[in-house]
């Protein structure tokens, strides 16, 4: 099976990529590098021991789009392309519509010229906004409070619109918590350059000494130690995610489906920290600060629609999470110097 892969050099893409070529799948990477690097690539392909298809190509641009499809032959479409920072969405929310929403859409004509019907496609849980209970399964109330969020339950809303429109689709939306961790060749993982909203990049810059001190943002939240409490889901039980995806996909007759994917399990941010220094032996020293805007307390997921529906849940816990994580930023970091 030709899956095309969106996005598929950045962070979760580069693991999905890794774990359906472990699995037999024939993997073609689209990129545009705007958050990513071909050493990634090469990470991937050596990890892999493949060599994978890489197109540069932006997913706005409609033509080159049905080229690739025409060409490659594609069966179905991971959809990971995207921007995804939260306080850069405040900034920048023209780029995050332009990129999320007409870059999906322009996505969906050309698989649809193309005879192309079948996507799993990269949400978020931050399309549930503030939570009015927990955990959070996937019939709670949609309250997007940032544009980032709005983008993605923009796109959510447009692909249930063609399931119910048309018998030709089939999709399933995958709402993620908190990816963290790396993958256990230590060749690919999350990259501190991009993107230092994430909390795990940040931690591993303070270890390291890249940074001074990690940033926690909010320490009177109504949590046992006052800062907040999210789903960490280790990277590869994600990629996992991603291929039971498929599976249903191409076994199941259901059309459409929103699924969770997260760990059902919640840590604080000083949990996690003091995590990381236990099986580090490095010190982050930090500073508290008032929350951003779009920041909320708790948030975790309820799994139990992933277990029922793909047959997947979670099997790495916070220290696999933190101990990866540790072991690729030290590697990472010395081949840096």
């Amino acid at each position: 099976m030709r899956i095309l892969l969106t996005g598929g050099l950045g962070y979760i893409g580069s693991h999905c990529a890794v774990q359906l070529c472990d699995s037999g799948y024939e993997v073609i990477i689209v990129d545009n590098l705007s958050n990513s690097n071909l050493t990634v690539l090469e990470n991937i392909r050596k990890t892999a021991n493949k060599q994978i298809d890489f197109i540069l190509a932006d997913i706005r641009d409609l033509d080159g789009l049905k080229k690739i499809f025409t060409e490659k032959r594609i069966d179905t479409v991971i959809h990971l392309a995207g921007l995804k920072s939260i306080p850069d969405s405040f900034e920048q929310p023209l780029d995050y519509y332009s990129v999320n929403v007409h870059g999906t859409i322009s996505l969906l004509k050309a698989m649809s010229m193309c005879k192309v019907h079948k996507l799993v496609f990269s949400s978020s849980a931050s399309v549930y906004g503030n939570p009015q209970y927990l955990p959070i399964d996937e019939a709670h109330p949609l309250a997007p409070n940032n544009p980032y969020s709005m983008t993605k339950l923009t796109a959510e809303n447009l692909l249930k619109s063609l399931c119910d429109t048309s018998d030709q689709w089939k999709m399933i939306v995958l709402r993620y918590f908190n990816p963290v961790g790396a993958h256990d060749s230590l060749n690919i993982g999350e990259l501190p350059e991009k993107n230092f909203g994430n909390l795990m990049p940040n931690i591993s810059a303070v270890a390291f000494k890249k940074k001074t001190h990690l940033n926690i943002y909010g320490n009177n939240y109504s949590t046992s130690d006052g800062t907040a409490l999210r789903d960490f889901i280790h990277i590869m039980d994600l990629a996992d995610g991603h291929e039971a995806a498929l599976k249903f996909l191409n076994t199941n007759k259901s059309k459409f489906e929103v699924i969770n994917l997260g760990t059902g399990i919640s840590h604080s941010v000083l949990e996690v920290v003091n995590t990381y220094q236990k099986i580090s032996g490095l010190n982050i020293k930090n500073k508290k600060i008032p929350p951003r805007a779009g920041d909320i307390d708790i948030s975790y997921a309820d799994v139990k629609k992933a277990k029922k529906k793909l047959d997947w849940k979670s099997k790495r816990d916070l220290s696999d999470i933190c101990n990866s994580e540790y072991l690729w930023k030290k590697k990472y970091y010395k081949k840096a110097i």
